[in-house]
């Protein structure tokens, strides 16, 4: 008979979990790690307590990776479909809001609930309050030995660093992950706060704190656009937030740490075509000329980035629109559109909701075993990919934990994630998001 693989699955997040739960339904013997007093805590957090679980407007594009055909392969093997399936198998009701997939309940902690319930029932074996601190290889074929911070020994044969990244933690926790796989070998691209808040030195931003509005925000670099996202901006006393920040936040990351200009140029008027509006502005300047400045603004945009731009233009509250000029009025209101501000940072990691960077994905396979040490896999957070708003962090986590278990418990995905993707998965995934 044969003998089954002793696993060890370091750090109890989504990906961790998953991972130990598809090894142990494959036969191995898996022991999962948690430094914390239980499992899954950052799953609690995740979809303001709802637990976006996954979308169904799927796309690689949605992520950050410099390797994106390979992670298009995984993806291939576990796909939003496998997800579904995946949680529905084990008893959780999903629903669907606008492709945001849920708990029906609404209720992150009915997906880790479930998760533990089925660790439980594979058999996996999870030792909570335990940090893990180093581990070492004893040989090609001989397995790792794990060293908590007690000095405790523990062996396996195989090994899946699953321990997320210090993305919401306290100051200096979150890093052991990183330093394990630095151990063997492995490249860390360096690691910043993704989907986090942007810091800006712009005096008026106390001005603008609290103000909440629908726009069009773009990443400039160097003066160049990178990125532009829709949806709603928030402002602080410190700077800037709300998704379309967080979407691009981690570009605007490693260009402040390569020292580049960073702004943000926001259009307040987004869904408007700029000759038809300029003539509509034209129209409205004959009709209200004769109001003051602070009048005449009043009826478009919040009345805190109205005063902010009449101050930043040197004009006078109560001066009156036609003493200004329609031409001052216009670079008034073409300045609505291209509304600049200087990023000077951002918030830090502990306020960051995940962290781009991470082992870099060229050093690890398509079954995301470590090209440098058999027997060896990375699954979630840790390895160099991230995704964006919307599902899509936890779907990696999903893919990643199923891919890595699966293959340390001896069934290989490689031939899985060459084969192109199945139709008939296809055709399900687009019903279900029908229904």
């Amino acid at each position: 008979m044969k003998s089954r693989s002793k696993i060890a699955v370091i750090g109890a997040g989504a990906s961790g979990m998953t991972a130990a739960i598809t090894a142990a339904r494959n036969g191995a013997e898996g022991t999962l790690f948690e430094k914390n007093d239980r499992v899954g805590k950052k799953i609690l957090a995740t979809g303001n307590g709802k637990c976006n679980l996954a979308n169904l407007e799927f796309s690689t594009e949605k992520y950050y990776c410099d390797e994106k055909d390979k992670l298009s392969k995984l993806f291939r093997v576990f796909s939003v479909w496998d997800t579904i399936s995946f949680f529905e198998n084990m008893g959780l009701m999903i629903k669907s809001k606008n492709g945001y997939l849920y708990p029906y309940s609404e209720q992150a902690s009915s997906v880790l609930d479930i998760l533990r319930m089925e660790l439980e029932r594979s058999g996996v074996k999870t030792i909570t309050g335990v940090q893990i601190v180093d581990a070492a290889c004893r040989g090609k074929e001989s397995g790792f030995e794990l060293t908590d911070t007690e000095g405790r020994n523990y062996s396996f044969q195989k090994l899946i660093v699953a321990c997320g990244s210090p993305a919401s933690l306290k100051k200096g926790e979150g890093m052991t992950g990183y330093e394990i796989a630095k151990r063997f070998g492995h490249r860390i691209v360096p690691i910043v706060p993704g989907l986090v808040q942007l810091k800006s030195d712009e005096r008026f931003m106390k001005a603008l704190a609290g103000v909440r509005c629908q726009a069009e925000a773009a990443l400039l670099i160097d003066g160049k656009s990178e990125a532009v996202e829709m949806g709603e901006l928030q402002f602080t006393e410190y700077g800037v937030s709300g998704i379309p920040i967080f979407q691009f936040s981690r570009l605007a990351a490693y260009a402040l740490r390569e020292g580049k200009s960073v702004s943000v140029l926001i259009n307040f008027f987004p869904d408007r075509e700029e000759k038809e509006f300029l003539f509509m502005n034209k129209l409205r300047y004959e009709t209200l000329k004769d109001k003051s400045l602070e009048n005449y603004f009043t009826g478009t945009l919040n009345k805190k980035i109205n005063m902010v731009m009449l101050k930043q233009a040197g004009l006078k509250v109560d001066a009156k629109a036609q003493d200004i000029g329609w031409e001052k009025i216009k670079a008034l209101i073409k300045q609505s559109r291209s509304f600049e501000i200087h990023i000077s940072g951002t918030k830090q990691i502990e306020n960051a909701q995940i962290c781009a960077g991470g082992v870099d994905l060229k050093q690890v396979d398509i079954e995301l075993q470590s090209e440098l040490v058999k027997n060896l896999y990375f699954a979630g957070e840790i390895l160099n990919v991230d995704g964006k708003c919307g599902g899509y962090n936890l779907q990696w986590a999903w893919t990643s934990g199923y891919i890595a278990g699966m293959n340390a418990a001896g069934y290989s995905t490689k031939k899985m994630a060459e084969e192109s993707v199945n139709s008939e998965r296809i055709q399900k995934e687009m019903q279900y998001a029908k229904n």
